[in-house]
């Protein structure tokens, strides 16, 4: 496990006797709550916090008779394409290990991609489980907004983010989708859409008569090696009965520019409480300080927990983020930047009327090399256009395996309607 450094916490979790998981172990990605066991988001500022509780999905797990075996390496706080910007180290792809997992969710990717772990989850707030999934070459879904409590996930982007399954197959991801989905009390988010489902017997592998929508604006730009992939895998899809239509979503080129403002303002506003006085490092624990007190004042010792505890990327979003929301520019950024979401979301609405499921690349590129993305972060950001897109909307997608670019793995995303993870599953399922 080492040689990957999927895991920052390898510490086992035995779940009941018996139940749907039984036998299977599951890696959890850091930034969820597990009882007894440390949870640190892939931060210096967390680093040695236990929970004294367990978060929805994870008592789920155990319920379903899983093993938890460790906590999974990702980007500090789920802010990154990479899994570069953990403070605990940069996890490696095990297709190649010159190359980024993806992130922010790729210590649970690269885990089941290897064999360390049967199954894994991880939190998609941009692209976060389709991204390291595609990279990995292993299968991935974003579900809809509201069908997983977040209760126990610490928060980055609370209107943006959801937990999501990781596993080597289609079925096998629906199957752990079929676990920690449905209704929770203690998270007002959710529906009950997931009580009850099952979404692994929709991996039957017929799209007979399915349509399946292009938006050609997700194609432009993207790696050519890439696209040649794709288009390899929607022909096979087609010689098995399903009808491609191209559609049109122009608003797509604003996502990648209102999701960030977004994302960075809620992070701005979600982060603020981890000021070493009520979580997090403290300024004697930075080694600043003998004792508080010296510190002269309490935003000193703020400032300086904060300036220990995160990481430059941390850091540069809670800058923008606080920049965004401040007085005499909410309008010109945050406001521009919800009207932009309402556009995307009527978008994705007109073009699911045309079609079943959409298509395009999960990631425009094949995986970058270590280090690659973190020269640029614009390039960075921009690898998420495909992605974003869906987490503005609230829907449903999924990325499965579809073939290579230049011998490493490129991914497959399909976007349901709201609460159509049967439809996008059954459309995967074609492809394995």
């Amino acid at each position: 496990m080492a040689e990957l450094n999927a895991y920052i916490t390898e510490e086992r979790i035995e779940g009941a006797d018996d139940g749907p998981l039984a036998g299977k172990t599951v890696a959890v990605k850091d930034n969820i709550s597990t009882e007894g066991v440390e949870t640190t988001c892939g931060s210096k500022m967390l680093e040695g916090y236990v929970p004294p509780y367990d978060a929805t999905v994870v008592e789920r797990l155990k319920d379903a008779g899983a093993t938890i075996n460790g906590k999974a390496n990702m980007d500090e706080f789920g802010m990154g394409t990479t899994t570069e910007t953990s403070h605990f180290g940069a996890t490696l792809n095990p297709v190649d290990t010159d190359r980024v997992p993806g992130g922010s969710s790729g210590g649970s990717a690269a885990a089941v991609a290897a064999g360390e772990a049967d199954l894994a989850l991880g939190s998609d707030t941009g692209g976060s489980v389709r991204a390291p999934a595609a990279f990995c070459g292993v299968v991935g879904i974003k579900p809809t907004y509201g069908l997983v409590s977040r209760y126990g996930l610490v928060a980055y982007a609370n209107s943006l983010e959801q937990i999501g399954p990781i596993a080597p197959t289609v079925e096998e991801a629906a199957g752990l989708l079929d676990v920690i989905a449905g209704s929770d009390s203690r998270d007002a988010t959710t529906v009950e859409e997931g009580d009850g489902s099952n979404y692994a017997a929709a991996a039957d592998g017929d799209v007979e008569g399915m349509t399946i929508g292009i938006p050609s604006e997700l194609l432009e730009g993207a790696d050519e090696a890439v696209v040649e992939a794709f288009r390899d895998a929607v022909e096979d899809l087609e010689d098995q009965g399903a009808e491609t239509v191209e559609v049109s979503m122009p608003s797509v080129e604003k996502a990648v520019a209102a999701y960030y403002v977004i994302a960075m303002s809620e992070a701005s506003s979600n982060l603020a409480r981890f000021d070493g006085t009520r979580y997090g490092l403290n300024a004697v624990e930075a080694g600043e300080y003998d004792d508080l007190s010296e510190a002269g004042n309490w935003n000193e010792a703020f400032a300086t927990a904060r300036e220990e505890g995160f990481g430059e990327e941390v850091k540069r979003r809670i800058l923008l983020g606080t920049f965004a929301l401040s007085a005499g520019y909410h309008d010109k950024y945050y406001a521009k930047a919800q009207d932009a979401r309402e556009w995307i979301k009527q978008d994705f609405d007109e073009s699911l009327e045309q079609a079943d499921v959409l298509a395009s690349p999960t990631m425009p590129v094949p995986p970058f090399e270590l280090g690659e993305g973190l020269e640029d972060p614009r390039t960075m950001y921009l690898a998420d256009a495909n992605t974003v897109p869906v987490n503005l909307a609230d829907l449903p997608a999924i990325s499965v395996p579809a073939g290579k670019a230049d011998g490493l793995p490129v991914g497959l995303q399909f976007v349901g309607p709201k609460y159509g993870e049967e439809t996008i599953v059954r459309a995967a399922s074609a492809l394995e």
